[in-house]
């Protein structure tokens, strides 16, 4: 047994001994400490309920009622269409979380993480989202054993595990292009930022989407030429969003299936927003060796995506992508050793880790391909 195991060992003996919980509650020097730990553990307990108390105030449109200004308890209540008993229980909750503020004169106004809400609509459109998530994750013990056939996200979802994903209806891909389109917007900005697209010719991006991220990079860079692949009815969401957006002149939507079909040619960049880790390994190098086939010597490929191990982010990484993932039936979050790794297989390098400014939403790898 090594030493750390040996110290790891009398570490946990003490931190589960009630006779060393009590005196570390009661001395002055351990006591903010295991206030905190006590508090931590807690929130995990209850983080059901936290996240049910947000789901309740984006049903409700409190946030947006609240970006009007200041209302008493008593006019919220009426504008939720709830009863005065109900109304307060979920304002004095939305405070505790600081969603919600209590001001002197005891109105109700938006509290920082409320405002931040209203700031980004992609995060309430997953808080709605959710449902189907707590649903899947109901027995969380049976999803691990793969004793669940069958998930609401792995049918929200539609090219997850899905054998013949490029002939999935119009109908089917509803729900999640618009939850990737609001969602999406979110860290667009954040890639783009992180890595200058002013010296490249043309953009392919792989499962696009309806656009959105074409469409920020294209605005941004006037020269740009950009070309989406996706699902065949997806790429005609994409195409008439190009339309729309006065870019059929160079944005280009090409329908089809990234694992049994070519991708378009004719870019020096190709990226992959959040496309690698909603995929099982053996399809992630597949896809990470179909863009290679079409990028040129010196060409870069962009992956972007929240990954594991993530400092300061950890269980957003490993515990909600991880869960989430599984419960969609294909992918699992990575380290940026790990995806390096699959793109060093496939002739790219150099491969760097690029900064960008919210690293909890998104990271960005930018490889090179080799001759």
């Amino acid at each position: 047994m090594s030493i750390f195991d040996s110290w790891l060992g009398v570490r946990n003996r003490l931190l589960a001994s009630p006779a060393f919980q009590r005196w570390a509650s009661a001395f002055p020097l351990t006591r903010p400490i295991a206030q905190k730990r006590a508090r931590e553990l807690f929130d995990i307990v209850a983080g059901f309920v936290y996240s049910q108390i947000l789901f309740a105030c984006v049903r409700l449109k409190l946030f947006e009622i609240l970006a009007e200004g200041p209302q008493s308890a008593d006019a919220l209540a009426k504008r939720m269409a709830l009863p005065p008993e109900g109304a307060i229980r979920l304002l004095r909750a939305a405070v505790s979380l600081r969603l919600v503020a209590l001001c002197e004169d005891k109105r109700y106004a938006l509290g920082e993480l409320g405002a931040a809400m209203i700031g980004n609509p992609g995060i309430a459109a997953m808080v709605e989202h959710h449902a189907m998530v707590y649903a899947d994750l109901a027995d969380p013990v049976a999803l691990l054993r793969g004793e669940v056939e069958r998930t609401a996200l792995s049918n929200y979802w539609s090219y997850a595990a899905n054998t013949d994903a490029a002939n999935v209806d119009e109908q089917s891909i509803d729900g999640y292009t618009a939850l990737m389109s609001d969602s999406q917007s979110l860290i667009a900005g954040d890639v783009l930022d992180a890595y200058s697209l002013k010296d490249c010719k043309c953009l392919l991006d792989v499962g696009g989407g309806d656009g959105t991220f074409l469409v920020t990079a294209a605005k941004r860079w006037p020269h740009l030429k950009v070309i989406l692949f996706d699902l065949p009815a997806v790429a005609e969401r994409a195409k008439a969003r190009f339309q729309r957006e006065g870019l059929a002149d160079r944005a280009t939507a090409v329908g089809g299936d990234v694992l049994r079909d070519p991708l378009p040619e004719g870019a020096d960049v190709v990226s992959l927003v959040r496309v690698l880790h909603d995929h099982d390994d053996e399809e992630a190098l597949a896809i990470i060796k179909a863009a290679r086939r079409v990028l040129p010597t010196g060409g870069t490929l962009l992956v972007a995506e929240p990954m594991s191990g993530t400092p300061g982010a950890q269980p957003i990484g490993d515990a909600y992508f991880g869960f989430y993932l599984l419960a969609m039936g294909s992918g699992r979050p990575r380290t940026p050793v790990e995806i390096e790794n699959m793109l060093r297989l496939n002739v790219f390098d150099p491969v760097r880790l690029v900064p960008t400014v919210r690293p909890i939403l998104t990271r960005l790898l930018a490889a090179t391909r080799m001759a």
